[in-house]
Parts: C-alpha cells; structure tokens; sequence
C-alpha cells in the first residue's frame, strides 16, 4: 500500500525543499540536500501528528509573520509551516549546557518535524526547527550528521573557529559532521530550521 503524507506535511516539504534550492550556495550543502530531497520521496510509515506546546511559542507571532517576508519563496514556506505547526512537539535541549545564557532553559524550544521525536519518524533524515526568544544564547553542540541551516529572521551564529555571522533572513549555512556550533538571537526573536543529512548513501 502507498503511503500519503498528510497534506499540510507535503506542502511544508515542498516549500522548504524549494526555499533551500533558491537560497543555499554552499556546494556541500547543496549535495546534503539532494539526498535529504530523493529520501523524501519516499514518506515514512510512522506518524505523531499530537503537537505539544510551550509558552515560548508565543514568540512566533512576532518572528513568523509572512507578511514580513519580501522573497516569496520564504513567504510561502511560513505559511506552510504555520498551517504544520500545531502538529509539532516543541521541547527544551537537555544535555551539555555548555556557554547557554542564563535565560536559556525558558528561552528557547526545538521541534523535530522529520526524524527521531518527529512527525514523521526516520532515521534518515532530520529536519526541525529552532525558536530563541530575545538575548538568549544556545549552548555550544554537536552531532555527528551534517547539517545545512536556514534562518528566517536576524541572529547570529558560530561555527567551529569562526567568529559569530549573521546569515540574515534567507541565509543559510553549512554544517561538517561533528562541528561545534552555537546561535545566539539578538533584541528579537530568532527562528531557524535546520536540514541534517543521517543517511549512508
């Protein structure tokens, strides 16, 4: 039997694969996102679709308005998102606390939409979403899948030796496997999705 995405999963995918075409630059990045594209193809059989909410959440008002976003590529892809949002789970990190402001625990939620703890559950491929309220900063990590980032609003991140960037709203970033990185928001809220790459192939 064929399995079928629900549809606000489908438009999502289709927008952020669409979005990361038009906006990633980075030759690795690009070969990481052709594979998560092809998985794709394929959904999964395993579906949460109970979201969970955190009083963080609030935030997206201010962050995810698509209003706010001229390219309409990054428009379209906010509006998917926030018509899949109520299906997410959003959770605080546990683990290394490394460098993380003091308002971290309360300032901050991830929600894994494809992959472990996700929507749609694989082990392939890994695509979530990152939300910091104002002046706060995530703790120094890593992992070993590698992963390209697209950020939806103003912040900053680092990776490896690097000083803090700003990529800016539509920029976007390459992760190696095992890389130390971290992101910090600045007097407004910051919003991020991240595309990992955990496939063999």
């Amino acid at each position: 039997m064929t399995v079928k995405r629900p549809q606000a999963m489908q438009e999502f995918l289709d927008a952020i694969t669409f979005a990361a075409d038009r906006c990633v630059t980075d030759h690795n990045a690009k070969v990481s996102l052709s594979k998560i594209r092809e998985a794709l193809q394929t959904p999964s059989k395993n579906y949460d679709e109970v979201g969970t909410q955190l009083p963080i959440r609030d935030n997206l008002e201010e962050v995810a308005n698509p209003q706010c976003f001229h390219r309409p590529e990054l428009r379209h892809l906010i509006e998917t998102f926030l018509r899949l949002e109520p299906m997410l789970t959003w959770r605080r990190r546990s683990g290394d606390m490394s460098c993380a402001s003091e308002n971290f625990a309360d300032g901050h939620a991830n929600a894994n939409i494809i992959g472990p703890g996700g929507i749609e559950r694989r082990t392939d491929v890994w695509l979530g979403v990152t939300l910091l309220a104002p002046n706060v900063r995530y703790p120094d990590h890593s992992h070993p899948p590698e992963e390209t980032y697209l950020v939806l609003s103003n912040g900053a991140f680092c990776h490896g030796d690097s000083e803090w960037f700003e990529p800016g709203i539509g920029g976007t970033f390459y992760n190696s496997p095992g890389i130390v990185h971290a992101m910090r928001s600045d007097s407004t809220p910051l919003l991020a999705f991240w595309l990992l790459w955990a496939g063999t192939k």
